[in-house]
């Protein structure tokens, strides 16, 4: 029987669920394994595989942002978000993302503000915070994971994010809504990938980034 889960994404560093250290660079292989269900090195996955099984352009709605972005805030957020919908779409991998101004035929929203606090999970917010995605779980595969459709995802940036990094969160938020769910703790991928977990300053995606999307997304 199909169970309906919720996953939630917490960009926050006292989630630890929601990264893993490892040593040195991956493979792609494992680097794959490790941000799209949790798999350390040689060891099983710890979360379902996530994925969107759509086969139009995933819609994606801004809500109207907060006085905490007006003037040159607005504009720098509106920019960011624009060039994470580029660099995502020109991946190679076989997804496509378009703003929509129809809340109501979103899949996911972005850039809904809150201020420095607690989320529903009660985590502190520091810089993105939640992406969740609604799935229904595929019986478990050997050495994978179980297998899950993404329904919906909303991203939620806190109005204390400094304007410097708006660029790099959105972009890791946007990737980590697609599926790749948990965030990669190694010195090898600071300023390299957009899942690394310390920094948020990687703009564009690293090519074990990239490649991640395509194993997630394979080309047609």
């Amino acid at each position: 029987m199909k169970t309906a889960l919720a996953f939630v994404l917490l960009a926050s560093a006292a989630q630890a669920q929601d990264n893993i250290a490892v040593q040195g660079p991956l493979s792609d292989a494992d680097f794959y394994r490790l941000v799209a269900c949790a798999a350390p090195p040689d060891q099983p996955c710890q979360k379902p595989h996530v994925r969107w099984q759509v086969e139009r352009p995933f819609r994606l709605w801004v809500a109207p942002l907060p006085q905490a972005y007006l003037g040159g805030k607005a504009k720098r957020a509106e920019a960011a978000i624009t060039l994470a919908i580029k660099e995502l779409n020109d991946s190679g991998a076989a997804i496509s993302l378009a703003r929509t101004d129809l809340k109501t035929v979103a899949d996911y929203s972005s850039f809904s503000s809150i201020k420095r606090a607690a989320s529903r999970s009660k985590a502190r917010v520091s810089h993105g915070s939640t992406a969740r995605a609604l799935a229904e779980q595929q019986p478990a595969c050997r050495r994978t994971s179980p297998k899950a459709k993404i329904l919906a995802a909303a991203i939620v940036v806190s109005t204390t994010l400094g304007i410097a990094s708006y660029e790099g969160v959105i972009l890791e938020e946007l990737t980590q809504a697609l599926g790749l769910m948990t965030d990669i703790k190694s010195s090898a991928y600071v300023g390299v990938s957009v899942l690394s977990q310390d920094g948020n300053r990687v703009t564009r995606l690293g090519a074990q980034d990239k490649t991640a999307l395509k194993q997630h997304y394979p080309p047609k």
